[in-house]
């Protein structure tokens, strides 16, 4: 079921991208990062209040921890799709689970055993075939600060697992996360022309909240019940969605080798998980 959970945050954080992409003609960065945090911050305080559960946090250096890194991964993100192909920005973006992996064994002293590298490797290796990496003329700014959102959001995906074995609510970890990345947003907003939303806008970054919001609390139900490793290398079917995505809104057409490395992506995520169940039921682990 974690699985499930990762597969539906990542077609939402696709459908989210499509909305960034839109909205990238009419916001500004910041505004769209704001606009992304404050409806995710109302749905949560809602669902919050329907639940009966506390927003208060005896956790709250591992919430900073998550929101910071989160938030900045998530204005990387946003900065980069407005420059570069919603497929190629999602790719860039989501090099995270190599570095989640990377993290476990080098700094949480996790073991990883060579089965389950070998196959989040080859899921990377997906990843760059999908990138094809020959970016157009004034479009590097974005791609390295696309491979940075995938960099910093390594770190949020660390304290999500902890805060799920920690016992804090989605609703909870959601609602932190989406008040941080609004403020940030907000002043980053600030910092240049602020933009009336017409009523193609108001739906646009409504979808952006929307779709983010929703996909969190996936994400964080995913990595809360899930093997991070599992979870983290399931996170790159949102390259996937994002590249049909692409193909459908914009005309981006998937050549051969990208197929090919669609195929890549499905099997490691495959192998990942298979590998994951049998070291759980391994009595010498």
């Amino acid at each position: 079921m974690p699985s499930v959970w990762m597969i539906v945050a990542s077609f939402l954080f696709a459908c989210m991208g499509v909305c960034v992409k839109l909205g990238s003609a009419q916001f500004s960065t910041g505004e769209l990062v704001f606009y992304r945090g404050f409806v995710s911050v109302a749905m949560m305080l809602v669902v919050a209040r329907v639940r009966g559960i506390t927003l208060a946090t005896p956790h709250w250096r591992l919430q900073l921890s998550r929101s910071v890194s989160g938030s900045f991964a998530l204005m990387c993100y946003f900065f980069a799709i407005g420059i570069l192909p919603i497929s190629t920005a999602a790719t860039l973006s989501y090099t995270s689970p190599i570095f989640v992996a990377l993290l476990l064994a080098l700094f949480l002293g996790e073991r990883l055993r060579w089965p389950t590298l070998f196959s989040v490797v080859t899921g990377f290796t997906g990843v760059v075939l999908l990138l094809r990496p020959t970016l157009a003329a004034g479009q590097e700014l974005g791609a390295m600060v696309g491979l940075a959102s995938g960099a910093i959001a390594s770190l949020a995906y660390i304290s999500v697992r902890e805060l799920g074995r920690a016992g804090e609510p989605e609703v909870r970890t959601v609602f932190w996360f989406s008040l941080v990345t609004a403020t940030l947003g907000l002043g980053w907003a600030l910092a240049g022309p602020l933009h009336i939303p017409d009523w193609r806008g108001a739906a646009i970054v409504l979808g952006v909240g929307l779709f983010g919001g929703l996909a969190q609390v996936a994400m964080t139900r995913s990595y809360r019940y899930g093997r991070t490793v599992v979870s983290a290398n399931l996170s790159y079917s949102t390259v996937i969605f994002a590249s049909f995505f692409g193909a459908m809104l914009w005309g981006d057409k998937l050549p051969f080798s990208a197929w090919v490395a669609i195929g890549l992506i499905i099997a490691s995520g495959i192998a990942v998980s298979l590998t994951a169940s049998r070291e759980a039921t391994d009595p010498l682990k």
